[in-house]
């Protein structure tokens, strides 16, 4: 059985997601520090059967790119180079920063509310989600 990592990438940030083994649900992982995304992807891969990465790809309502979007497209080279053989597919993810903040407001703690990490790992948990879902 294999898995699926959702990435929402930030330039600070990083939020992570992965299924489970039978790639039907996508789960929060982690958010990490983007400077050390690709040392903790290494680490994350040794441990795991990941056959595809789901990244984020922002671009605005009317679908041009925003300031993020070459960077998402550097990265998706680089871990095309990193990880021979891995599908690495670009999902749309406008609106998931403000659907993560909605589930974060409905079930969250008032201390949850204000973690920037968590926001990124329920976006590329979404992203993740959005794709498994044929969104």
């Amino acid at each position: 059985m294999t898995k699926a990592l959702g990435i929402d990438f930030g330039l600070k940030r990083t939020g992570l997601a992965l299924t489970d083994d039978h790639r039907i649900i996508a789960s929060p992982l982690t958010a990490v520090a983007s400077d050390v995304l690709m040392t903790y992807l290494i680490q994350l891969f040794s441990k795991n059967n990941i056959t595809t990465i789901v990244l984020g790809f922002p671009t605005s309502v009317d679908g041009t790119d925003t300031h993020i979007t070459e960077n998402v497209r550097l990265l998706k080279e680089a871990l095309e180079k990193q990880f021979l053989g891995i599908e690495v597919i670009l999902q749309d993810e406008r609106y998931t920063s403000q659907r993560a903040m909605q589930v974060i407001h409905q079930g969250g703690k008032a201390k949850q509310k204000k973690d920037k990490g968590l926001v990124d790992t329920i976006s590329a948990t979404l992203i993740l989600q959005d794709y498994l879902s044929g969104v």
